[in-house]
């Protein structure tokens, strides 16, 4: 079973920390699904420190979510060691994550998230210095490297346990590749088998069996899903099962997308208001249609949507729609 520091998970299933997705409201739908970890999407350490408002609503916890990583990032070791304390004494989060994966450039022209891929000793000196000033376990999220001439993922990941570090979750694509390409599990195999501490596989995960073949050609002792967790939180509960009882659960009706679809969207706007979780919810309804047949013009329709209401309306018409076409196919 993962074991990270002194925190146990139920399984090997880790939700991944996904910017402007991974809320309170979305994490606590997918940890209902039997997720072993959830990750909040990271935070800014300089947003901590100044006590910027949306920052500190990105640090709401709910304790069902639990065990829960919060994540943050910086450039810099001073507000970072500050941070981290901050979300060390004042929230309820179980592990307290470091992000060196981001390759977005707002975030790497700090000096921050995957710029880090490119120098171990600042990654040893970083961690060890957020390790000594905390007592929750810490650990780092990070990618294989910054491009495929500078992949230092096995240096990267023994600086980090030599650190201190708890764990590293290792996302098997370069900076350079984003969220293209394939990602390189040989890789994560490579860096399980040059450390100690735990270490969870990312990239690529996108089918219960998939999770499966990871942690077997990896040797990895978690397993990171993230975009295929996006209105699709049942991959995390077949993946659960079926890495516990080798049977293949089937996917959801039409009728059971929406219903969990709704109940996202009532956390949301219990979390911020209508007419921000609205809007925010309109990828997330997006995501939750993929599959379903002629959903374009739907989707479309969503995108007018300004109130629940509005958008309740139009997914429950939806599945009526769906229902009746299938009761017409089935009594033909």
């Amino acid at each position: 079973m993962l074991k990270i520091g002194n925190i146990e998970m139920k399984n090997q299933v880790v939700l991944a920390p996904m910017a402007g997705v991974c809320n309170s409201a979305f994490r606590l739908t997918v940890k209902e699904f039997g997720a072993g970890l959830v990750c909040a999407e990271m935070v800014s350490d300089k947003g901590i420190i100044l006590k910027n408002e949306k920052t500190m609503n990105m640090l709401y916890i709910d304790e069902r979510e639990k065990p829960l990583s919060l994540q943050i990032f910086g450039g810099e070791k001073k507000t970072l060691v500050e941070a981290a304390q901050f979300v060390d004494k004042n929230t309820n989060a179980d592990i307290i994550d470091i992000n060196m994966g981001c390759p977005v450039p707002k975030i790497t022209k700090c000096d921050a998230g995957a710029k880090w891929l490119l120098d171990p000793d600042k990654i040893y000196e970083m961690v060890s210095a957020v390790v000594d000033a905390v007592e929750k376990p810490v650990t780092v999220k990070m990618r294989m490297g910054w491009d495929e001439d500078h992949i230092f993922a096995v240096k990267n990941a023994q600086a980090v346990e030599r650190a201190g570090g708890q764990a590293v979750a290792l996302h098997g694509r370069t900076r350079v590749q984003m969220y293209e390409g394939k990602a390189n599990w040989d890789i994560i195999k490579e860096v399980k088998q040059s450390i100690n501490i735990p270490l969870i596989g990312n990239g690529d995960v996108q089918t219960p069996q998939d999770a499966k073949r990871m942690l077997e050609e990896t040797g990895c002792d978690g397993v990171m899903i993230g975009r295929a967790a996006l209105g699709n939180p049942w991959m995390i509960y077949r993946t659960v099962q079926f890495l516990e009882t080798g049977k293949l659960m089937g996917e959801p009706s039409v009728r059971e997308k929406m219903d969990v679809c709704i109940l996202h969207l009532d956390r949301l706007i219990a979390l911020k208001n209508e007419n921000v979780a609205v809007r925010e919810m309109r990828k997330h309804a997006a995501w939750y249609l993929k599959g379903v047949k002629g959903n374009a013009k739907v989707r479309n329709a969503i995108n007018e949507c300004d109130t629940r209401d509005q958008l309740v309306t139009l997914l429950n018409d939806m599945v009526a729609d769906v229902e009746e076409k299938e009761s017409q196919i089935t009594v033909g």
